[in-house]
């Protein structure tokens, strides 16, 4: 489905900040950043991963989705997610992590992004852990653009995280609003696989 808006100045001139969507940050002057440009109820689950994994020492920034329903309509796609304040983010920052939610039911992890060497680390992280990994997933899982947010860092090559429906349902006690709020011990499982691949640097 064809995205809504074309880009953030489009999506703010008809949504309202502070009661369709929010945005949240936190610059910590770290080499990296955790972003989830489509979280709250957008691709639901991945705001609360990103900021898991920034933990206290990395920068963080999420774009939520706040609505009571159609959350679906605030996706910007990530070659085209322009929003200011995660630009003004990346350009202090060497390289982006990027959560999002893919819809299929197999648990899976989708890896992309071209900072090749971060995937690999990453990969082999989260396959220790009993996660099932795929860096061949679909052209618009690839993260390859060098327009894809994930690779707006100053180093030019990020790492882009997407994870299954069927994935994040194990990583919470459901995706609903509340049922982010209680994490299970997969999702700790997850969040130290990639803070240990991203510190490893």
């Amino acid at each position: 489905m064809a995205d809504k808006y074309s880009d953030f100045e489009s999506l703010q001139k008809a949504e309202r900040e502070g009661l369709d969507f929010r945005i949240r940050s936190c610059d910590r002057n770290s080499r990296n950043i955790v972003i989830a440009p489509h979280g709250g109820g957008i691709e639901p689950g991945t705001s609360e991963l990103a900021e898991a994994i920034a933990g206290s020492n990395l920068s963080f920034y999420a774009f939520e989705g706040m609505k009571a329903t159609g959350n679906g309509q605030l996706h910007i796609t990530s070659t085209r997610f322009n929003e200011p304040v995660c630009f003004d983010l990346l350009a202090r920052a060497e390289s982006a992590i990027a959560i999002h939610g893919e819809d299929s039911d197999e648990a899976v992890v989708f890896l992309g992004g071209l900072d090749i060497a971060g995937v690999a680390r990453l990969q082999e992280a989260l396959q220790v852990r009993d996660f099932r990994v795929r860096t061949d997933g679909p052209a618009h899982l690839q993260g390859i653009s060098t327009t894809n947010i994930c690779n707006r860092g100053t180093a030019g090559g990020g790492i882009q995280i997407e994870l299954s429906h069927g994935l994040r349902l194990t990583l919470f006690q459901s995706l609903t609003r509340a049922g982010r709020e209680v994490a299970t011990p997969r999702f700790r499982e997850f969040v130290a696989g990639v803070r240990e691949s991203v510190l490893a640097e």
